[in-house]
């Protein structure tokens, strides 16, 4: 494949294991981003990392700090972070099953394409589990290493083959409670309620990505565009 593989290893259910490797399914080129750039020289800006009444610092001098209060740090070294990191682990153990449809989409964070690894024989496998999922209509939960840091992971068969989305730790989500105090508990009217029901009957229709374009991106392209076709 000519994506670079973000991880790969096996992923296993009870004695099975299935050769993996795992893809980034978004790709962060596809939408603009500009430079700062100085006008007069059209040179990119560079930013110089300074101290209060001090000025420039030296790369060395600089530490990671998480600050405790206004203006109070805890320092912590590189090489107490590279302490704590995990561990590379090569394999997701399945270790739940849900539904489907169990999992609020707020704790979905990001996707990821599952693929067989080409140089094992895992196809078969691969197909049962794919399948297995669909029949069950399960999603797996399992726990990925990559980078130091573990992600809780949820593997789903989608079309062909198998995706897994990384999971937000409970303690990522606000209480949605601070959000919805003002909303009334009483039922609206019934008629109210039928007319909401008939609008959104009448604009339902199949799902298409397609359909929907980034117009303030393709506008920006528009920009960039321009002054290259003279």
């Amino acid at each position: 494949m000519p994506a670079r593989a973000y991880w790969s290893g096996q992923i296993r259910l009870a004695l099975v294991s299935i050769p993996v490797q795992v893809f980034s399914a978004t790709k962060s080129a596809a939408r603009v981003s500009f430079n700062q750039i100085h006008k007069p020289t059209g040179k990119r800006i560079r930013y110089e990392k300074v101290v209060p009444g001090v000025g420039a610092v030296d790369p060395e001098d600089i530490v990671k700090g998480y600050e405790v209060e206004k203006g109070k740090y805890v320092l912590i070294g590189e090489d107490e972070i590279e302490d704590v990191k995990l561990e590379a682990k090569h394999t997701i153990d399945l270790v739940q099953f849900v539904d489907d449809d169990e999992i609020d989409p707020m704790y979905f964070e990001k996707p990821y394409f599952v693929a067989p690894d080409e140089e094992e024989v895992a196809s078969e496998a691969y197909v049962v589990l794919r399948d297995a999922l669909k029949a069950t209509k399960k999603i797996g939960l399992g726990q990925l290493v990559a980078r130091g840091q573990a992600s809780v992971v949820a593997l789903k068969a989608q079309g062909k083959g198998l995706i897994i989305e990384t999971r937000r730790y409970a303690d990522e989500l606000q209480n949605p409670e601070q959000f919805f105090s003002a909303v009334p508990g009483a039922k609206p009217e019934k008629e109210l309620l039928q007319l909401a029901t008939e609008m959104i009957e009448r604009k339902a229709k199949p799902f298409e990505p397609k359909v929907f374009k980034n117009q303030y991106d393709l506008a920006l392209r528009e920009l960039i565009d321009a002054p290259m076709k003279h």
